[in-house]
C-alpha cells in the first residue's frame, strides 16, 4: 500500500502540493514513483516559469517509462529543487519528502479543485 500524507492536496494525475502561505510546494507521490519504478531523470522547470493549472510543468524518466508533470495550481516558480537534478531517485526514496519546485500562487481558489488524501486513496489503488 502506497502512503498517503493528511494535510497535503492531491491532483488525480499523481502529483502533490503542499500549501505553505501564498506559495505552494509540488512533488510526486509516492503511487507514481512506483508505478514509474526507478527515476533516473528529472526536467523541472526555471525559476521565473509561469504555469497553469493542469498543463505539463516538466518531465521524469524511468528506467521502464517517461511521464509527464502536470501542475496541481497555477503560479510562477520561486524555487527548484536542484538537489533531485543530481540524485532523481530520491523521489523513489522519499516521494513526499521529495519536493520538485515551490509556486507563487497566482489563484489560491485553485485549491478547491484539488483531492483530499481520503479522494486520492480511492484514485491510487
Amino acid at each position: 500500500m502506497n502512503k498517503v500524507l493528511e494535510g497535503i492536496l492531491y491532483a488525480p494525475t499523481h502529483e502533490w502540493t503542499r500549501i505553505e502561505g501564498d506559495a505552494a510546494v509540488f512533488g510526486i507521490t509516492e503511487f507514481a514513483a512506483s508505478q514509474l519504478g526507478t527515476i533516473v531523470f528529472v526536467d523541472l522547470p526555471a525559476v521565473g516559469a509561469k504555469l497553469v493549472q493542469g498543463k505539463e510543468f516538466g518531465a521524469v524518466e524511468s528506467v521502464k517509462a517517461a511521464s509527464d508533470l502536470f501542475a496541481p495550481l497555477s503560479g510562477t516558480v520561486i524555487a527548484v529543487n536542484e538537489d533531485l537534478v543530481g540524485d532523481p531517485e530520491g523521489i523513489n526514496k522519499d516521494a513526499f519528502g521529495a519536493w520538485m519546485i515551490r509556486v507563487k500562487l497566482a489563484n489560491p481558489a485553485e485549491q478547491k479543485t484539488l483531492l483530499s488524501a481520503a479522494q486520492y486513496r480511492t484514485v491510487s489503488k
